[in-house]
């Protein structure tokens, strides 16, 4: 069979143990769940950074992903505008000064 090109859409949401974090974590978690039929979370990665004032800083990070059934190519506008409205949504419900979404392609072997 040959191999399905599909978009992976990635959220990096630092883990600050605050409510609004957590809320917005599990919202996330539905999000994916509703739109996309369900997502993975990996806990507890170490984020490195620049900070706006030049200095180094560091996060525990939370990976919240989930492979939707879109051609990457093929929908690439209305990804855009999705994970825009996604970065949107985190950067105001946090204090970050920002909050990395990331999609790119993969290939599902179905």
């Amino acid at each position: 069979m040959p191999l399905s090109k599909r978009a992976r859409i990635e959220i990096y949401l630092p883990d600050k143990r605050k409510a609004n974090y957590r809320k917005l974590h599990r919202a996330f978690e539905q999000e994916f769940l509703n739109t996309f039929g369900g997502c993975t979370v990996i806990k507890d990665i170490k984020g490195i950074y620049l900070g706006a004032d030049g200095n180094a800083d560091s996060d525990r990070i939370n990976l919240i992903y989930a492979d939707t059934p879109f051609d990457f190519d093929k929908n690439f506008k209305a990804l855009s505008k999705y994970t825009d409205e996604i970065r949107k949504a985190a950067v105001e419900a946090t204090e970050e000064e920002s909050v990395l979404v990331v999609v790119h392609e993969i290939y599902h072997s179905i």
